[in-house]
């Protein structure tokens, strides 16, 4: 399996006949050149909550891959009216498909989605557990910290990617709490340093941890595990 980062928390995960964009804020993201012109084959699109730096190009990739994607029932509907495919999915909900399993886990924060029409509902912000090819990897969303990620100990994630940036996510320390609550093999950090108030430094958390791989990648770089 083969994971790449495109900066903010937007990463593309790659296996088997899976083609899968999570949050795919690229246009307008100061960390990466690519763009929706540059994908090809997207088959799903994870969307965590409705924030136009997570929901990003989804709209674009979706209709031009006819990717199916999933998210939260409101963003569905949302999506669903623009005539893209979707899933909907919510908080504790799991969901097999062909390429494995999904899992939707809460996440702190908000989701309102800013349209043509204004700012409408979002439903509730989320994280994923997506178990792929016995993998599994848990994508936090934006969140605080809190109480149910011990929760997420009991799966036995081999990849987590948190966000340590601040301000609006958990930062560094926070984080770090995060890691031994859930104690996942290994975390890749995300959200930070997009804008300046995302003030988290990846190599201060990866010097908080000491019993979990970090592993640090700086957009357009990938990871095969």
């Amino acid at each position: 399996m083969k994971i790449t980062y495109f900066g903010h928390s937007a990463f593309l995960v790659q296996a088997k006949e899976f083609n899968a964009l999570i949050d795919p804020f690229l246009t307008g993201n100061p960390h990466t050149n690519i763009t929706p012109d540059d994908l090809e084959n997207i088959t799903h699109i994870f969307v965590t909550h409705g924030h136009n730096d997570h929901l990003g190009d989804t709209e674009i990739i979706a209709k031009k891959c006819n990717s199916l994607v999933i998210c939260n029932a409101e963003i569905a509907d949302f999506l669903s009216q623009k005539g893209i495919k979707t899933h909907s999915m919510h908080i504790g909900g799991r969901k097999s498909f062909a390429f494995g399993t999904v899992k939707m886990t809460p996440a702190l924060h908000g989701s309102g989605i800013t349209s043509k029409e204004g700012m409408i509902e979002g439903g509730n912000p989320g994280g994923f557990v997506l178990e792929i090819e016995g993998k599994k990897i848990y994508h936090a969303g934006d969140t605080g910290l809190s109480m149910e990620m011990k929760l997420l100990e009991r799966e036995n994630i081999d990849l987590a990617l948190l966000p340590i940036g601040g301000n609006f996510t958990m930062d560094v320390e926070d984080a770090t709490v995060a890691t031994e609550f859930i104690k996942p093999k290994m975390v890749i950090p995300m959200h930070y340093k997009t804008f300046p108030v995302l003030e988290g430094s990846p190599e201060e958390f990866q010097n908080k941890i000491k019993d979990t791989e970090i592993k640090i990648l700086n957009p357009g770089e990938s990871f095969e595990f």
